[in-house]
């Protein structure tokens, strides 16, 4: 397909665990792995560079788990191992639709997946392999925003394609709230001083110390990863000065 179309060369997908639920409640939807690993194969056969992050709050919320008096290490810690568990679900299904996929943890286990090495994650993607980042960052009391954060800048990602229930960034919870209002652009700093809850504010620090531009949209609607890629506007753009 026509590489040189594409508004964006390499990406970040941040994924939630909660994506992988589907209409559950919990755990992991086979039916909706694979929507999520068809829409990867999609936008990857464009020649673009993909890496995942994905979260682990189907399985297990370490915050939540600390707040009812669990130590917040070890919290911290499951979360990490449930991420993993997501990772191995995602690379499971895009191998069995053909797409050549590496799992990168940041806690050592190699019996299951690769340890995160910087320059083998880039080597992967420069082979044309779909990379998914596991585990967070492998440090307690960070969350899986900011290990997306972080991997992308690691690995010179043009923007991080934060993947919610909503088609973007309102003013308040569009369920709750009817009037709630869709920003098309909105700054680092603005999100951050009106605390919307899109990415945690050290997730969304690091991208504007680095100038990592954000676009939140909608992961359920088929096609949207493929049309962020060829430059449609789908969700919202956070960047510098209101974005672009």
């Amino acid at each position: 397909m026509g590489k040189s179309k594409t508004t964006y060369k390499r990406i970040l997908l941040k994924l939630s665990g909660e994506a992988l639920m589907g209409s559950q409640g919990y755990g992991i939807e086979p039916a909706t792995v694979n929507f999520l690993a068809q829409e990867i194969k999609d936008s990857a056969a464009f020649g673009v560079a993909i890496s995942v992050v994905i979260g682990g709050g189907n399985i297990f919320r370490g915050i939540e788990a600390a707040t009812q008096g669990m130590e917040r290490v070890t919290a911290d810690y499951m979360g990490m191992l449930a991420t993993s568990i997501n990772a191995l679900a995602l690379q499971n299904a895009l191998e069995q639709i053909n797409v050549d996929t590496r799992v990168l943890s940041a806690i050592d286990m190699r019996e299951v997946s690769e340890p995160y090495i910087r320059r083998r994650a880039m080597r992967h993607l420069e082979k044309g392999r779909v990379v998914i980042f596991s585990a967070g960052t492998g440090n307690p009391y960070f969350s899986t925003d900011t290990a997306a954060a972080l991997r992308a800048v690691e690995i010179n990602a043009e923007i991080i394609l934060k993947a919610t229930k909503v088609d973007g960034v309102y003013s308040d919870d569009p369920v709750k709230n009817p009037d709630a209002t869709k920003f098309e652009n909105i700054s680092y700093i603005d999100v951050l001083q009106k605390g919307l809850h899109i990415m945690d504010s050290t997730a969304i620090s690091l991208c504007m110390d680095n100038s990592l531009p954000i676009m939140v949209f909608n992961i359920r609607g088929k096609g949207n990863i493929r049309k962020i890629l060829m430059g449609e506007h789908i969700g919202t753009h956070i960047g510098d000065d209101h974005g672009q």
